[in-house]
């Protein structure tokens, strides 16, 4: 019987690998970090080989140790940070150069000029996205400029671009498939959301040519499959690829959110909140992006969406940077030793800040210091502030929706912390709902594996077993914190010069 579903979770700071049963009980799971590259103030790299060397890895380990023969897994489903932008040779498929990250920000300046000359609504009117450096387009751009060469190779057909779905497809199915899924695709500031076709005017715009990018394909279906002498995954080989999506919106469908209205928040690497709003696309008008959730058998399903762009990071900060705690659960149990901030408030922007204030030029702050400041009293400042940033997605989600939220579902590694959880029930004034198993991704990419490899006819009859979350209801009213809050994001805000 072929029962078991493979997922491979690309994220930001290592590849994961997960196998669950149909009913969701994960079997075995493998994790491998990977090196974050910083050459220069605001920006983000990665090397594409490592961060395929770690996925790869992590799938061979993950079915490895589970006792699973391959010959039972239906399929496997890929699930990736976003937009991420990478360029290949065709014919070698080695990698031209390092990845730009989703967090860099070295076309901040580009941006900036593309508003300054009136283009942020023609582009927000096809894309359903602003113009700002998060998206993969101006790193395209980026890299046809910046690397020797690469323009005139990749207009005769040499080199080929995608985000990390796109790398992950071509190598595993040894350069047989140049697709990207429309949830990533959405995300390039080159995909007309309405068309589900890149945009031959915003090519133009932004000098990327059209034959240089992927395949946009639905999230469920034949993506190919594993090929033979694929490193690593050789007892793999012939395994169906048969679901794809980016990490929020599989984490969105992984959460069984397939009404309209229903909203999760993923808090990860970044914290990123995405309501679904069916079959119609919603236009927001404050500062959220309308996006592709996902594509199944012709219909297409929309989102709202806000990104901040640090959020677990402003922990591995305090870990890995400061040091002043050794691993991230210390951020926890020291936050709960103090009763309070201290009047400590940081603002984690370290990459600028995105959804709903999108300034590329804010940088990170803490104010509030006094001598009598603890690392305790910065802790809790850092998981705070997580809550606060997402406190203001969900503000202007509300409005936008032109109703207030019921309850919030949560995942991601940083849901784990039960302080933070009940600091965002208390902010929000609704339950925050977080699942027994918070690999809520992984499960995303494995559900839309199975719709294609027919496990189930439809996202409604995906039923999840085990053990019940926990679930979190407000108890204390945060609107003065929330007030002062606000006050130290204003003197975060500009404070790069454009």
């Amino acid at each position: 019987m072929t029962d078991y579903l493979l997922a491979l979770d690309q994220g930001t700071t290592s590849s994961r690998a997960i196998l669950f049963t149909r009913q969701g009980s994960v079997v075995s799971s493998a994790q491998i970090p990977f090196s974050q590259y910083y050459p220069q103030p605001g920006w983000v790299e990665h090397d594409p080989l490592e961060l395929l060397d770690s996925q790869l890895r992590a799938a061979a380990q993950c079915v490895a140790q589970s006792g699973v023969r391959p010959g039972q897994i239906a399929g496997v489903g890929l699930a990736n940070q976003r937009e991420t932008a990478l360029m290949w040779e065709r014919e070698t498929g080695k990698p031209v150069g390092r990845a730009i990250v989703w967090q860099c920000r070295r076309t901040a300046a580009f941006c900036t000029q593309l508003r300054e000359q009136g283009y942020t609504e023609a582009i927000r009117a096809r894309t359903g996205l602003l113009p700002d450096a998060y998206f993969s387009g101006t790193k395209y751009r980026w890299l046809l400029e910046h690397t020797p060469g690469a323009r005139r190779r990749a207009e005769r057909g040499e080199l080929l671009c995608g985000t990390v779905d796109s790398w992950l497809l071509w190598n595993l199915t040894g350069g047989k498939v140049h697709a990207s899924d429309y949830s990533n695709c959405c995300r390039t500031m080159l995909f007309d959301i309405h068309r589900r076709c890149w945009d031959e005017t915003l090519c133009q715009l932004l000098d990327v040519p059209m034959g240089w990018l992927p395949q946009p394909v639905e999230n469920s279906g034949d993506l190919g499959t594993i090929a033979s002498g694929v490193p690593h995954l050789q007892d793999l080989a012939g395994l169906p690829i048969r679901g794809a999506a980016g990490d929020q919106q599989a984490a969105l469908f992984g959460q069984g959110c397939f009404q309209a209205g229903q909203l999760k928040n993923t808090y990860g690497t970044g914290c990123f909140t995405l309501m679904n709003t069916g079959e119609t696309p919603v236009l927001s008008q404050n500062g959220l992006l309308t996006c592709i959730g996902w594509g199944l058998e012709g219909k297409t399903t929309y989102i709202l969406e806000g990104s901040v762009f640090n959020a677990g990071s402003s922990i591995q900060w305090l870990r890995d940077e400061l040091g002043i705690i050794r691993q991230a659960s210390d951020c926890d149990r020291l936050a709960e030793q103090v009763p309070d901030n201290g009047g400590v408030y940081l603002v984690s922007a370290f990459t600028g800040l995105g959804a709903p204030h999108w300034d590329m030029y804010a940088r990170g702050t803490v104010v509030g210091l006094t001598r009598g400041t603890t690392r305790a009293h910065l802790c809790r400042a850092a998981l705070e502030g997580i809550a606060y940033q997402t406190a203001d997605l969900i503000a202007a989600m509300e409005r936008d929706a032109g109703r207030p939220i019921q309850s919030l579902r949560v995942d991601g590694g940083a849901s784990v912390s039960d302080f933070m959880m009940q600091y965002q029930a208390d902010l929000l004034g609704v339950p925050v709902e977080r699942p027994a198993v918070v690999e809520t991704t992984a499960w995303g990419a494995a559900c839309l594996a199975g719709l294609g490899a027919g496990l189930w006819h439809s996202p409604q009859e995906i039923a999840r077993e085990g053990a019940p979350g926990r679930a979190y209801a407000p108890k204390t009213d945060r609107s003065r914190e929330y007030a002062r809050w606000q006050k130290a994001l204003e003197r975060a805000k500009a404070w790069e010069e454009a």
